[in-house]
Order: structure tokens, then C-alpha cells, then sequence
């Protein structure tokens, strides 16, 4: 029982980090129709801004670690979100009106570009992170432990989900949002500024990838040029198996890749845990191609 708690909370934890990329998958498809294969990529961006900012305040001189991990965690959100502004205005505001295999390879394109970007700036070796937050809450007289870190991700995952919501249903903005995934056409011609609303939903959804970004710094404490790829494509499973374009369905779909892998890692070996997560999105897309939460279309005719 105790080892099933433990695998459960690093479950929750590393769904919540999927579940907060996979959102920035649903957004960007609710909108405007595509999968910003280049997303994964922007996660890893900010995986090495949040490294570079705290190493840049440690040579000058900041040391309270609550400072530091908000400095950190602000310079992150900031320069990724530029990033996923750039990706948008480059590779698919050009094509928003081609056939859907144009903006399909730009976004292919954008993501290799990126990888070989940092890998020149950065080099192609690992970047080590010294733990910044040691120590763990002991559970049932010390045979659970939760790491600090690992209990701030879910937290925080939960503040942002509710966060998001509250912008979505009550918002201008969200309400701008929703009226473009419903018809863009009709939504400007009522007055909505729509590439603005796209554009920021990439901002959105990239501030989202770089908080989950810093967490798997903060978590693993080694991060590489190449973390983006597989994260994006688990991440991506993750907003299928919830149903692409469900906000619930993205963070569901995540905590559910999440549960199994740790599952499936302590119970049956690592080697097999990506062979049990893309067959979870095989079995998904035969059987229920809508996702957990997703709503089949309905064609007007």
C-alpha cells in the first residue's frame, strides 16, 4: 500500500507537468483548427531560461530562494511567451488559410529548428541544476514521501487550472476565445480582433509549457536540447486521450498518461512505459476518437 502511494503522488505530479503542456496543444486546436507540433520545443525553452535566470541571479549575488524561484519562474513565462508569439506570427499566421498539411510541416519545421537552436547556444551535453529545494513531507510514518517540489507542482497545477477556467468563462478575453472557436469568420466580423486572440492563446499556452518547463528543472534537475520531443508527443497524447479542445479534458488526459507511466514503471520496468503510453492512445483514437471529454463535431448543413 505504501508503494502504491508513492507511485500515485509521482503519478499526479508528473501528469500535472503533461497536463499543463497538453493545455497549450488544446488551446491552440480549439481555435484555430491545428496542433502546434512546435510546442514541446517552447516547454523545453523554458526549461533553459528558468536554468540560465538562476544562474544569472546567483553570480549577482540573490540567494533567497523564494526570490530566486520567482525571479525564475516570471523570466521564463516572459521569454517563452515571446517565443510562442514568434512560432505563431512565422509558421502559421502565413499559412492559417492553406490546406492543413502546410501549416502541419511548418510546425514540424519550427520544432526541429528550435531543437538545433538551443542545441548551438547551449551545446548538445546535459545542463545539471543543484537541488534548490531539498526535503520531503513524510506521509504514514515515513513510509511516503512527497518531495516539496513535487507537492508545489501540484499545487500550483491546480491554482493555474483553476485560474484558466475563471479566464475562460468570465473574461472578456475568454469569452473572445470561445467566440473564435465557434466561428472566426462571425466573431470578426462582430468586432473581435481575431489574430490578436490567436495570438495571445499561443502566449497562453506557452507560459503554460514554461512553468512546466522550470518544474521538471527543479524535479529531475537535468535538462538537455531534447526534452521538448518526447514531452510534446506525450503531451500531445495526453489532449487526445482527453478530448482536443477540452481545457478539463487536456488536464484529465495528462494526470491519466501521468498515473500510467509511474504505475507502469514501478510495477513492470521503465523500459516499457512509453510502449504502455502510446498504446493507450492507439486504443483511444480506434474506440473513442473524441477523447474522454471531447464532443463529436456537428456539421451544419
Amino acid at each position: 500500500m505504501d508503494y502504491f502511494l508513492q507511485q500515485l503522488i509521482n503519478g499526479l505530479s508528473l501528469g500535472a507537468i503533461y497536463g499543463l503542456i497538453a493545455i497549450g496543444y488544446t488551446m491552440v486546436y480549439g481555435i484555430i483548427g491545428m496542433i502546434n507540433f512546435a510546442h514541446g520545443e517552447i516547454y523545453m525553452i523554458g526549461a533553459f531560461v528558468a536554468l540560465i535566470t538562476f544562474l544569472a541571479i546567483g553570480a549577482l549575488g540573490v540567494t533567497w530562494v523564494p526570490l530566486a524561484l520567482l525571479i525564475m519562474l516570471v523570466a521564463s513565462m516572459l521569454f517563452t511567451s515571446v517565443y510562442g508569439w514568434t512560432v505563431e506570427r512565422i509558421a502559421y499566421r502565413p499559412l492559417r488559410s492553406s490546406p492543413r498539411l502546410a501549416p502541419l510541416i511548418s510546425a514540424i519545421g519550427m520544432s526541429i529548428f528550435l531543437q538545433n537552436y538551443i542545441q548551438i547556444l547551449q551545446g548538445a551535453r546535459s545542463k545539471p541544476l543543484q537541488p534548490i529545494l531539498p526535503g520531503n513531507l513524510t506521509l504514514m510514518d515515513g513510509a511516503v514521501s512527497v518531495s516539496y517540489v513535487r507537492l508545489a507542482t501540484i499545487i500550483i497545477t491546480l491554482v493555474l487550472m483553476v485560474g484558466f477556467t475563471i479566464l475562460i468563462n468570465r473574461t472578456s478575453l475568454g469569452r473572445a476565445q470561445r467566440a473564435c472557436e465557434q466561428d472566426k469568420k462571425m466573431a470578426g466580423l462582430l468586432g473581435v480582433n481575431v489574430d490578436r486572440v490567436i495570438s495571445l492563446t499561443f502566449v497562453m499556452g506557452a507560459a503554460l509549457a514554461a512553468v512546466a518547463g522550470m518544474m521538471v528543472l527543479l524535479i529531475y534537475g537535468v535538462i538537455d536540447f531534447y526534452i521538448g520531443f518526447l514531452a510534446g508527443v506525450k503531451s500531445f497524447t495526453a489532449a487526445v486521450l482527453g478530448g482536443v479542445g477540452s481545457l478539463p479534458g487536456a488536464m484529465l488526459g495528462g494526470v491519466v498518461i501521468g498515473l500510467i507511466e509511474a504505475f507502469w514503471s514501478g510495477y513492470v520496468g521503465s523500459e516499457w512505459k512509453d510502449v504502455a503510453t502510446f498504446s493507450i492512445l492507439v486504443l483511444v483514437l480506434i474506440f473513442r476518437p473524441t477523447g474522454l471529454l471531447g464532443r463529436p463535431e456537428i456539421e451544419k448543413v
